[in-house]
């Protein structure tokens, strides 16, 4: 009886083979996009690095930490044949920075850049970047194709308004996101920390048949805070593209930004259907003056950090000879008496002032104050639903304009109720 003999079969490593050259900062810009992909510790060595394709006067730049990819297409000067580097993401930025120390910014953008496998080098000096293992890369999905584009800067606009309004509650990771809906021509915004709501909408182009139904996707805020950085100095339009599921099961969302494509895995779950949130009616809408209710947050703020009350209150009220003013809700029932409050100019431009007066509304100031900046105009409207008891208990709708529709943009936020503070 013989034994049979059995043999490990070993992989051998593949050889870097990517060549390309390119300017210096084309290829740092390249890096900075992929770094959304690259995942933190602890984290398998190899998807910790960035892959480059080269070939047919392409570089190709990806990324992949299991959650997003990134992709980016630079032109470069490469040989035909396709080549292939799998290099360690850190190391390869830190190298590329180091070779153009001693430069000024100017200088540095124009360094021919160029990578033979391994090695990377300019003109002055070459060194080798740790090589990382392909066959241990998960390589990322597809991304997808744009179906629309919007403009880059109205996108970024819209986005800046609704991200404050995003929890950071991980054991809530639906409301950790902005939820996105295309639909038709139109690209929807909306977040939520269940304390307010903002929605916002961009015009969108569709670059393919529209869907039948709304396409919709929920991607985490703190990835597209970070993406809103990037977009302050791009201009042109932003692509993109949502599968709710392909046929594994599998959704996914892509944003084209230039020649980078961001394919995103959404959070699972979705925001409450704010349709039947915000009101289409109101019994009392007043024009405030912006700027002057943001200086009287920001001093009763203070004053309630300087009297070391934090969770205090801000109120707005109406005294009987309809005068509105702001003021922190701090010390004993006493000493609020005795509180002035800052007068904020307003006029009803729906309802009279027998429907509040006397009446008062009480905010987080935090939140109030995350409310107006997203208003750019000089004045904004507050929708009041009745109020109850001499209190506003149900949610105030913000809006640019008059109606309660909105402009482009709607912000819902929830009054403190002094009724269940003991």
């Amino acid at each position: 009886m013989t034994q049979a003999s059995t043999e490990t079969k070993t992989v051998e490593p593949v050889k870097p083979t990517a060549h390309f050259a390119v300017p210096h900062a084309e290829l740092t810009e390249a890096l900075n996009l992929a770094e959304f992909g690259v995942p933190g510790l602890p984290n398998p060595p190899a998807q910790c690095g960035v892959l480059l394709q080269t070939g047919r006067d392409r570089l190709t730049v990806e990324t992949f930490d299991f959650w997003t990819a990134v992709s980016v297409t630079i032109p470069a000067a490469t040989p035909v044949a396709k080549g292939w580097s799998l290099l360690d993401f850190d190391e390869l930025k830190k190298a590329l920075a180091a070779l153009a120390a001693g430069e000024t910014k100017a200088v540095a953008n124009r360094i021919p850049v160029a990578l033979a496998g391994d090695l990377l080098s300019t003109p002055d000096m070459a060194v080798p970047v740790m090589v990382r293992d392909l066959h241990e890369f998960t390589h990322p999905p597809e991304s997808v194709p744009a179906m629309a584009t919007v403009d880059a800067k109205a996108f970024l606009s819209q986005l800046e308004r609704v991200l404050p309004c995003a929890g950071r509650d991980d054991t809530l990771p639906a409301l950790t996101a902005v939820q996105m809906t295309l639909e038709g021509e139109t690209l929807t915004m909306a977040a939520t920390d269940r304390y307010r709501f903002g929605v916002a909408t961009v015009p969108a182009d569709a670059t393919v048949q529209p869907s039948e139904k709304p396409l919709t996707t929920l991607i985490p805020a703190d990835l597209l805070r970070r993406l809103a950085k990037r977009l302050k100095s791009y201009e042109g339009p932003v692509g993109i593209g949502i599968i709710e599921a392909d046929v594994d099961g599998v959704a996914r969302t892509t944003l084209t930004v230039g020649t980078a494509r961001i394919t995103m895995r959404p959070l699972e779950g979705g925001l409450p259907k704010y349709t039947s949130l915000f009101p289409t009616e109101r019994e009392t809408s007043i024009r405030v003056e912006r700027s002057t209710l943001v200086r009287a947050v920001k001093k009763a703020a203070a004053l309630i950090k300087a009297k070391a009350e934090n969770g205090a209150a801000v109120t707005v009220a109406w005294s009987q000879d309809e005068v509105l003013t702001l003021f922190p809700r701090i010390g004993s029932e006493d000493d609020r008496a005795r509180v002035k409050g800052m007068e904020i100019p307003a006029a009803f431009t729906h309802g009279t002032a027998d429907n509040v007066r006397g009446s008062s509304l009480s905010f987080n100031p935090a939140l109030l104050l995350d409310a107006l900046r997203t208003f750019p105009a000089d004045t904004l409207t507050l929708h009041l639903r009745p109020m109850e008891d001499g209190q506003g208990k149900k949610p105030v709708l913000l809006t640019g304009g008059p109606d309660v529709t909105g402009d482009g943009y709607r912000h819902l936020l929830m009054p403190v109720r002094l009724d269940l503070i003991r």
